[in-house]
């Protein structure tokens, strides 16, 4: 089956709707800054829940929460307890940004922040963050894409080739309709990917052992140590419960505040829109409940994959399935990966023009010039990401890690701008810039750390110890009365 002409011809088929999706939301949105990065503000619930679920549960849900539960095991469950609890936050930042964003006519949470404390580089910093975050998160985009195209053509198209075929649709269709053409075709692409992940996360087991019930008896027989929580390093040793735990920690901290999310917020129709996305949300936790299933089937699965993140097309292509379905399924996979890829790409594009440029370094451009600038800054984005993505040979869920730490440094200058009456600007300044920095740090070396905890947990102790002490003992917060009024009105 590998290299299946006819799995190759479904992948270009699927590969070639979503740029037609893409492409048809061009000018379903004003011609201004705000249509390209805000949908105009008025984006549905179902649109919302699609792009919110889509953009979250990527390359790292299809591909790497299965090699995690193949290799590592229960260790791969701290995937739904951060899901299940992340987005339970933007059921309170969320409307308060939207109608700030309605009022002030933000579109980006830096420009944000940045208004609400007076001082244009918080913006600048915010923006410069954020890359340092997304370019690690679309690098896993990357990666994944070209693992399912690799195994679809049997080894014989590299994984950079692979990568380079699919971000070119992402990127075609990014740059023609903004934020609408991630919207669009996330939608589609979550639909199409829920329904295949169900597909394969029964049917798979069922071939294989019999069941899911009598797959993890065999597991339990041969392989128990991988259902004892909290599952195995990467070295397959007991991974440390303070290890597990501080993951779930960061992750569902850093949740909402991930600028491709939390942008969202400006794009609703109404509040209830994002309080109805946000309830809804935890449903797209089923959607990775059979993906770790699926890695589960691989444990005693009769061969193996050159690395865990190859496991479900590994099966895929060496199972006894029509050639079609196996392309189906690859193209599911696909879905995954650009369903966050377009968005993290749109974003980092629009936090480095509307926070970089327009709010920090004070460029005067029109809507047209951003407009232009955006469609520069992905090109670079994607350019820097698919570079990390060929070179580096992290497992996707660690390079998720890693953007992870960096990302939840922006929770307290959120929750400081929309909350607290007595932060001032240079604490949030200061907290942000020397929570990356230790976060940095101890993921450069790790054995400097006091205790064997995620890096970001560090990063972020010392970013609200430092916003307290500086707002305190520093310069008084200006005037916002405005500001936090039109918030919480």
């Amino acid at each position: 089956m590998s290299g299946s002409p006819v799995v190759l011809a479904v992948v270009g088929a699927y590969l070639v709707l979503c740029l037609w999706v893409g492409m048809a939301a061009k000018g379903k949105s004003s011609d201004t800054a705000t249509g390209f990065v805000a949908g105009d503000r008025n984006l549905n619930t179902l649109v919302m829940y699609f792009i919110t679920g889509a953009t979250i549960f990527s390359a790292f849900a299809f591909l790497g929460a299965p090699g995690w539960a193949y290799s590592r095991g229960a260790a791969a469950f701290y995937i739904l307890a951060f899901g299940t609890l992340g987005f339970v936050p933007f059921y309170f930042l969320g409307p308060r940004a939207a109608r700030l964003g309605r009022a002030f006519g933000f579109v980006t949470q830096g420009e944000m922040v940045a208004a609400r404390f007076r001082m244009s580089a918080i913006a600048g910093c915010m923006a410069l963050v954020s890359v340092l975050a997304f370019i690690p998160y679309l690098a896993l985009q990357m990666k994944g894409a070209g693992y399912v195209l690799n195994a679809a053509t049997g080894g014989d198209l590299p994984i950079w080739a692979g990568a380079a075929i699919v971000y070119g649709v992402v990127l075609v269709y990014v740059l023609s309709s903004g934020v609408l053409g991630v919207g669009w075709t996330n939608t589609f692409q979550g639909v199409f990917m829920m329904v295949l992940a169900w597909v394969l996360g029964l049917y798979i087991p069922y071939h294989l052992y019999g069941g899911v019930g009598e797959m993890f008896h065999r597991i339990a027989e041969e392989r128990p140590e991988l259902l004892t929580v909290p599952g195995l390093t990467k070295g397959g040793e007991p991974w440390s419960v303070s290890e597990f735990s501080s993951r779930i920690l960061i992750s569902a901290l850093g949740f909402s505040v991930w600028p491709h999310l939390f942008m969202k917020a400006f794009t609703a129709r109404s509040d209830a829109t994002l309080r109805r996305t946000v309830v809804l949300y935890p449903t797209f936790q089923l959607f990775i409940v059979p993906l770790l299933i699926v890695g589960f089937a691989g444990v005693l699965f009769e061969s193996s994959p050159e690395k865990p993140d190859q496991i479900l097309p590994h099966i895929l292509m060496h199972l006894d399935m029509p050639v079609f379905v196996v392309g189906l399924f690859c193209a599911g996979a696909l879905a995954a990966s650009m369903s966050s890829g377009d968005a993290i790409a749109h974003a980092a594009a629009s936090a480095l023009v509307r926070d970089g440029l327009v709010t920090s370094l004070k460029f005067d451009l029109d809507s047209e010039r951003q407009r232009q600038w955006i469609r520069v800054f992905v090109i670079f984005v994607m350019i820097a990401a698919y570079v990390m993505a060929i070179y580096t040979q992290e497992a996707l869920v660690v390079l998720l890690l890693y953007a992870y730490g960096v990302v939840v440094q922006f929770a307290p200058a959120v929750v400081a701008a929309l909350y607290i009456r007595w932060a001032t600007g240079p604490g949030v300044l200061a907290g942000l810039i020397l929570g990356v920095g230790v976060n940095i740090l101890f993921l450069k070396w790790p054995e400097l750390r006091p205790f064997a905890v995620h890096s970001g947990v560090y990063g972020l102790a010392v970013n609200v110890v430092v916003l307290i002490l500086v707002s305190k003992f520093g310069p008084s917060a200006p005037d916002d009365e405005r500001f936090l009024e039109t918030a919480s009105s």
